[in-house]
């Protein structure tokens, strides 16, 4: 997926001007939030969270140490171990495996880490059918290509009428508006797909040090038709998501499926160990793990190492006001919202990025529902603090900044200044309460009208209360 984070505030004016999406949007706070807050109820977050929060540390700590073991582990059960220091050599990775197994078509299961690869792309140009059988990567899939916006509801832009009308137009059948007769449909024009697959590409939730596992949580049956009935699988996932024993996957999936989509626990959960056995009926006969880098290993020692603890669950995006508004599309890369406006800048250069940091209200949400404890408010500040640093900030807003910056160090001369500025932001609101138009300031009062000062700065009342009476 091309990064196109540099026309964020574009795309953000664009998605807010968008009202059928601003009503799609809404079943992030009357589906997810209210469902996570009442799944987390059943057990005792805080402590839950704490726990794996340590236990991903000890992952990240020692994460060459758990990936050897995983390599070894997974290697001595059938499967083979690829890593990948780029996207591109992981895109490379599974194209040669494609290419050595004579696969013709590809069944896919839902993954973020085969978007950061532009996977499909990749293999459409090799001649390699790629199928995307998970049902929202489906719908994006068969409507031109169009990138997912949220990372476990690819589809929560869209609304049923829009995708009656898609089934109706690429499936060249009547127009179906009940959302089970539309899951039927699509489920009938994905079958002969899963019989006719040479190959089988899944993510990975976690990865297991200990037995050579790799852990995939759904809420579809598709993973487990790619995983068991094409002759090839390979799982794609990121280098960070080792765990190192089973008893860790445990504490991890008490909270998974809880913060991504408010479940006790998901539909599916597979847990696969390497190729088919002797006497087993089912199961890939090459099993591939490729491991992506793709600037994880930066990240590492550094001041955003606790983004690396990441489970892809998207409760931050849930709960962010800014997401809320905008979806996913206007972060312009594979990873939206606060999440992701920390991931992307990490991943490919805070100079392609320049908005993402200041994409966030900083409120805290992120960090009070995040269930492995990233402070991603404090990383976001992180990151606006290394823009002006390195001069990254338009020239307008350093400038600005400059300018407060020398007026607050000589306290009369900032005493003067924002005493004329609160008698002049008085005058000009004084006959309505508040004003519609602020000078250089027209984004904010665009959608809000900003209540009228009283006409004295908080320096002049207090002085006034405190002299003797």
């Amino acid at each position: 997926m091309q990064v196109q984070s540099m026309q964020f505030k574009a795309r953000a004016g664009q998605k807010l001007a968008d009202q059928r999406l601003q009503a799609n949007l809404k079943k992030l706070s009357t589906k997810f939030v209210t469902a996570r807050a009442a799944a987390i109820e059943e057990i005792d977050f805080d402590a839950t969270r704490e726990a794996l929060k340590e236990r991903r540390n000890r992952g990240l700590e020692s994460l060459d140490v758990w990936l050897a073991m995983f390599e070894r582990e997974a290697t001595r059960r059938g499967a083979t171990v690829l890593f990948a220091e780029s996207t591109q050599d992981a895109a490379r990775l599974i194209a040669e495996i494609a290419r050595k197994h004579e696969v013709k078509k590809v069944i896919k299961s839902k993954s973020m880490v085969t978007e950061e690869l532009q996977l499909n792309k990749v293999l459409a140009d090799m001649g390699v059918q790629s199928v995307e059988t998970d049902l929202g990567e489906y719908i994006l899939q068969i409507n031109d290509n169009e990138p997912p916006s949220h990372i476990i509801a690819p589809v929560v832009h869209k609304d049923k009428d829009e995708v009656a009308d898609l089934f109706a137009r690429v499936h060249q059948k009547p127009r179906l508006t009940e959302i089970p007769a539309m899951t039927r449909e699509a489920r009938e024009m994905l079958r002969p797909q899963f019989l006719s697959a040479d190959m089988g590409v899944t993510g990975g939730n976690f990865l297991i040090a200990e037995t050579g596992s790799v852990a995939v949580v759904t809420n579809e049956g598709n993973e487990g038709m790619c995983t068991i009935m094409p002759r090839v699988h390979v799982a794609v996932t990121g280098i960070e998501k080792v765990l190192p024993t089973l008893e860790d996957l445990a504490t991890a999936m008490r909270l998974l499926p809880r913060s991504a989509t408010g479940q006790g626990t998901s539909n599916y959960f597979s847990l696969l160990t390497g190729t088919r056995a002797e006497g087993e009926v089912d199961g890939p006969d090459h099993m591939y793990f490729v491991l992506v880098d793709g600037g994880r290993t930066g990240l590492i020692g550094g001041a955003f190492q606790e983004m690396l603890r990441c489970i892809r669950c998207g409760a931050c995006m849930n709960h962010c006001p800014v997401y809320q508004k905008i979806g996913g599309h206007a972060y312009g890369w594979v990873y939206p919202g606060p999440m992701g406006s920390v991931l992307t800048p990490s991943y490919v250069g805070l100079e392609k990025t320049l908005d993402l940091p200041q994409a966030a209200t900083l409120c805290g949400e992120c960090n009070r529902v995040c269930p492995v404890g990233i402070p991603i408010s404090d990383l976001l500040r992180k990151l606006r603090e290394r823009q002006v640093d390195r001069g990254l900030r338009p020239w307008q807003e350093r400038a600005a900044l400059a300018a407060w910056a020398f007026a607050a160090r000589r306290p009369r001369l900032y005493s003067a200044i924002t005493g004329l500025g609160t008698w002049v932001l008085n005058r000009m609101g004084r006959d309505r309460g508040s004003i519609s138009k602020l000078p250089f300031a027209g984004g904010w009062t665009n959608t809000r009208e900003m209540p009228a000062p009283s006409g004295k700065t908080f320096r002049a009342m207090y002085r006034e209360r405190r002299a003797p009476r």
